[in-house]
């Protein structure tokens, strides 16, 4: 694998314009040179709501962060990191389910530019070939606010360096550069993916997770299998029967069908 660029051309926010279309006025984009994590970044200071979708980009994170507390880990050059607020209508209900709905966006988006054998892994985790593509970290803004507001993170392997290594992944990692042959510039594939999470997510804020929950299913990457989930005092292994409406993971084990709620959970196959 080629070493990568010891710098990196600035963005071409026109040309990001340009392939989003008619959907980019939705969207106010920023991307940063350096940032510490673009979720902190909106967590800390979110934008006056204008009606658009804020986007924060970053080209190098410092200090990106993954569920369970884990470190995003990422390289100038061979990621893709950013971060979207969402600002929901005052009608919806807290929002359950959304890191699915997320991933459904996701794979959905890396489908269109090729990828093959996208699949999900339950919660958070895109997958192709069955490694480690692409993470997902949905996180609700504190405080009263008139209507629910989510920062969307989604950190992308684009081409990883050679020496790169990435604990606590089984299954392996793996980026654009080896599933397309070479990937695409960075803006092409942001705005796939923008263009994918707008009306993924308009869906889901009209009806929940369940509307999407049939998308979901067909990419589940453990549909059937033996799993093991353990967190929070938890261990359960049974067989993987997909997700339910609201975006809990259902497991079936000697006891019946048990719920496992999204938070301090990890999915691992487990042998028959």
């Amino acid at each position: 694998m080629d070493a990568l660029p010891e710098s990196l051309p600035s963005p071409d926010l026109a040309a990001l314009a340009h392939a989003l279309g008619p959907l980019a006025p939705a969207f106010a984009i920023r991307w940063a040179e350096t940032c510490d994590s673009t979720n902190s970044a909106l967590l800390e200071a979110p934008p006056e709501n204008d009606g658009k979708i804020h986007v924060l980009a970053a080209t190098r994170q410092t200090a990106g962060r993954g569920r369970r507390g884990r470190q995003w880990l990422a390289w100038p050059g061979a990621s893709l990191t950013f971060s979207a607020l969402w600002r929901f209508t005052p009608a919806a209900s807290a929002p359950a389910g959304l890191s699915l709905a997320v991933g459904l966006a996701l794979a959905r988006a890396l489908e269109k530019l090729g990828v093959a054998a996208v699949a999900l892994k339950w919660p958070n985790d895109v997958l192709a070939h069955g490694a480690k593509l692409a993470g997902v970290l949905v996180e609700l803004l504190p405080g009263r606010r008139a209507a629910p507001a989510a920062v969307i993170g989604i950190g992308l392997n684009l081409r990883l360096p050679a020496e790169a290594v990435i604990p606590g992944q089984p299954g392996g990692v793996t980026d654009l550069a080896r599933e397309m042959a070479g990937p695409p510039a960075r803006e092409p594939v942001l705005a796939a993916i923008l263009a994918e999470l707008h009306p993924t997510l308009a869906t889901y804020e009209r009806a929940g997770f369940g509307l999407l929950k049939n998308a979901w299913q067909q990419r589940n990457a453990f549909a059937n299998l033996p799993v093991r989930v353990s967190g929070e005092g938890a261990d359960i292994a049974g067989i993987c029967l997909g997700a339910d409406e609201d975006g809990a993971l259902l497991v079936r084990d000697a006891t019946g069908v048990r719920r496992v709620l999204a938070g301090e959970v990890s999915l691992r196959p487990a042998a028959p």
